[in-house]
Parts: C-alpha cells; sequence; structure tokens
C-alpha cells in the first residue's frame, strides 16, 4: 500500500506555491500519480515495470503535438 508520506512532488512543478504538477509514490510494485492541486481526488497506478512506458508516450505525445 502506498502511503501519503511517500508522495513526492516533481522538481517540475511551477512557480508560486508548486500546485500546477503531478506528485508520485512507489512502492516495490506499483507506482502511483496524483493531481498536486487536488491529492484527495482520484490516483492512477501502473505496475511498477509499466510506468516507465507509460512517461515515455507522455513525451512523445508532447513532442508531437507542440
Amino acid at each position: 500500500m502506498i502511503t501519503p508520506r511517500t508522495w513526492q512532488k516533481s522538481s517540475y512543478s511551477g512557480g508560486g506555491e508548486g500546485n500546477a504538477c503531478v506528485e508520485i509514490a512507489t512502492s516495490p510494485t506499483r507506482i502511483a500519480v496524483r493531481d498536486s492541486k487536488a491529492p484527495a481526488r482520484a490516483t492512477v497506478t501502473f505496475p511498477a515495470g509499466t510506468f516507465n512506458t507509460f512517461i515515455e508516450a507522455l513525451k512523445g505525445y508532447a513532442r508531437s503535438h507542440v
């Protein structure tokens, strides 16, 4: 289980209070992602081995939609 104290905010959180970002939490088998502006809302979880695939897909999408 991922506990709230394990959440880490991205270093790309933006200015001000740094709330324009996502946070991640890790466990040996899962990676969880949540919106830092609404941490009590839905969390997306991935098996640990597929998280990098998800990130690379996001990067590819961002590059093709600039």
